[in-house]
């Protein structure tokens, strides 16, 4: 099998995301089959609704400073498939993930001839069993997990951890999570497991009981933030934060401190890279290689900026706490800048939510739609969210919206120094959004370089 035959069979596995679909069953048959390659690594387990990829990535970057050979599973990806498996810091090559795709292939329908229909794997569950695979083909010694959806019924959820990590919880996914945070909660909780730690980060009062309540039943040792780690001296420069990271003894206060430079922009990093430090910190990994880790660490289409002109920043914001950060960040970081907002999201999203807290920030709005089935056509979101702000525009595709805003936006000259910034346009909303927008800024790219 061929990469582009891997990707298309992955793609044949798209289909209606439905409760029934959920349970383990099927990633546990297709496990045993495997020959257990969750159980080739050892497993840092991540579930959350906002900054669990952050968190992810930072853990794993700060591993492989410290020498450790470390595999991370993320999803979605923004334009390749190769995104969600990542080793040792680099993306896996299209061999080795044809290969891997491959592999589970072959087991699944092995399982599916014995089994029936019934166990045919979903795209996720194929997705997440290959990067196992992957994780022990390339001898992987530390695997670091992220949760797709939820955490108790996702695939994700048959390891068995070293640790586990909850990043904040928030309102998302309430069709298949159930309603307001306590019951989200209880899901994201469902990946604790007996005898395993759990890092929390700082979550609402419902959230976190339900977090505790769990951990009370295991047994387990609950690393709280801000109770265990607290950030002092923040600064930034240009929206990248640094910070004196400091250990707490809920007894005798403050025990020590290290200096610590963020390598992702937003105050909101602030908080996922104190959980982070938390993690690394009860995995014994050193201190140097934690200031290496996070400093260093890449994780696209988060506040991610992309020099112009025009200048773009490109942020999922796909959920009201994502909306918050985003907004958070522009009033902090960009108040002196004309911005056009490139706005489209998924149909189960609360969208007047999230329109209403980054319509306000922005001088002008484009809505569009993404190419995935489930987007909101532009016309539909015109019509539910165009009340709130006086310009916005509907554009019937990423590319159009681009080529629109493009045409508005006003780069600044180099000279005088005394014109105020260029225009910002930003895209948000949707990580497919999010993942087509970067993919046109990529080709614009090489272009310009091959000139």
């Amino acid at each position: 099998m061929t990469y582009a035959e891997s990707v298309e069979y992955l793609l044949s596995l798209i289909g209606s995301i439905e409760r029934s679909n959920f349970g383990l069953h099927r990633m546990e048959r297709l496990m045993e089959q495997l020959g257990r390659p969750d159980r080739s690594f050892r497993p840092i387990h991540i579930a959350g609704t906002n900054g669990k990829g952050s968190t992810a990535a930072m853990i794993a970057a700060a591993l492989e400073s410290a020498g450790r050979r470390t595999g991370l599973s993320s999803s979605p990806h923004l334009i390749r498939f190769n995104e969600r498996v990542r080793l040792d810091g680099k993306e896996i090559e299209d061999a080795d993930f044809a290969t891997d795709v491959s592999e589970v292939r072959a087991a699944a329908e092995a399982v599916v001839a014995s089994d029936g229909r019934s166990m045919r794997p979903t795209l996720f569950e194929m997705m997440t069993a290959a990067a196992f695979c992957g994780f022990r083909r390339a001898t992987m010694e530390w695997g670091v997990v992220e949760v797709g959806l939820g955490g108790r019924l996702d695939a994700t959820n048959v390891v068995s951890p070293e640790l586990t990590v909850i990043t904040p919880i928030g309102r998302d996914h309430e069709r298949f999570l159930g309603v307001g945070e306590r019951s989200i909660a209880r899901e994201k909780a469902g990946i604790l497991k007996a005898g395993c730690p759990v890092v929390v980060s700082e979550q609402s009062a419902e959230a976190l009981e339900e977090i505790r309540a769990r951990a009370a039943e295991l047994e387990i040792q609950v690393i709280q933030i801000p109770s265990a780690w607290r950030a002092d001296e923040t600064a930034h420069t240009t929206g990248h934060y640094r910070f004196l990271a400091v250990r707490v003894d809920g007894a005798a206060g403050s025990r020590d401190g290290f200096p610590v430079t963020l390598g992702l922009a937003g105050r909101h990093q602030v908080g996922n890279a104190l959980t982070a430090i938390a993690a690394l910190d009860r995995l014994g990994v050193e201190t140097r290689a934690i200031q290496e880790g996070l400093a260093g660490v890449n994780w696209p289409g988060r506040l991610e900026r992309v020099a112009g002109p025009p200048e773009f920043l490109l942020d999922a914001a796909h959920n009201p706490a994502g909306a918050r950060v985003l907004a958070q960040f522009l009033s902090e970081h960009c108040a002196d800048r004309t911005i056009h907002l490139i706005y489209g999201s998924s149909s189960d999203k609360p969208v007047e939510e999230i329109a209403g807290i980054l319509f306000p920030c922005v001088r002008r709005v484009t809505v569009t739609a993404s190419r995935v089935t489930r987007s909101i056509g532009p016309e539909e979101l015109l019509r539910r969210v165009g009340h709130l702000h006086p310009d916005v525009a509907t554009a019937s595709s990423t590319e159009a919206a681009m080529e629109r805003v493009g045409r508005e936006a006003k780069p600044r000259d180099l000279t005088p120094q005394d014109l105020p910034p260029q225009d910002l346009t930003v895209v948000a909303g949707s990580i497919f959004l999010v993942g087509e927008a970067k993919a046109v800024l990529s080709q614009l790219t090489a272009i310009s370089v091959g000139q």
